[in-house]
């Protein structure tokens, strides 16, 4: 389980919540997204409808092996892009073949939940994702367990950072935990907060 990370937020991160603002997408679950789900799959309880727990920002920097500048450019830019100060991530383990020493910083990483993850989520499916060149939709395979990873190739579809002054394109991965266990639950969750999934299926 990702911690929950603290700190102060970078200079240039999206401005704080205001006290008691309660976000688009979290009004949006509430009032039409678990009614949607109970109807779907026959839940008795609201306590049955799956929830999104957190989302986690992973991104691997390792060319910072050579250039120890690249990590604190990733962490800069990924504290920018999710509004929440991101931490280093370490190597495990020594890989001689790479220069790779166990503690070394090879990534960086954040873990938004609440408002935030709300807020994070609502800025990716309305302005992010749809500045993909070519988008025509994610794909729908999950881990087997709730859990759906969405691979970003490139950090410049965050209108948070200026092209003119990053340094290196770099990817990062954005997971999204649910409460079910149960990909299909999962997926119409995601779905109905509007993630464009390529294929839309429908409860059998």
């Amino acid at each position: 389980m990702a911690k929950k990370q603290g700190g102060k937020e970078s200079v240039g991160t999206p401005a704080a919540l205001p006290k008691g603002y309660i976000p688009t997408l979290k009004k949006k679950y509430k009032e039409e997204i678990v009614p949607a789900l109970m109807k779907e799959f026959a839940f008795k309880s609201v306590m049955q409808v799956p929830t999104l727990e957190k989302i986690v920002v992973n991104q691997g920097v390792g060319a910072a092996v050579g250039d120890k500048k690249l990590i604190e450019v990733a962490q800069n830019e990924l504290s920018t892009i999710t509004g929440q100060k991101a931490i280093l991530t370490h190597s495990k383990k020594d890989i001689s073949n790479f220069k790779l020493r166990r503690g070394m910083p090879i990534g960086v990483k954040v873990t938004l939940r609440r408002e935030k993850m709300y807020e994070f989520l609502d800025r990716l499916i309305a302005i992010s994702l749809p500045r993909i060149r070519d988008f025509k939709g994610i794909n729908d395979k999950f881990d087997g367990k709730g859990n759906y990873t969405l691979g970003v190739s490139e950090q410049i579809i965050f209108p948070e950072i200026d092209i003119d002054k990053i340094s290196k394109i770099m990817g990062m991965e954005i997971t999204f935990v649910t409460s079910s266990e149960k990909d299909e639950e999962a997926y119409a969750l995601l779905r109905g907060f509007g993630l464009p999934f390529k294929n839309i299926k429908k409860n059998q």
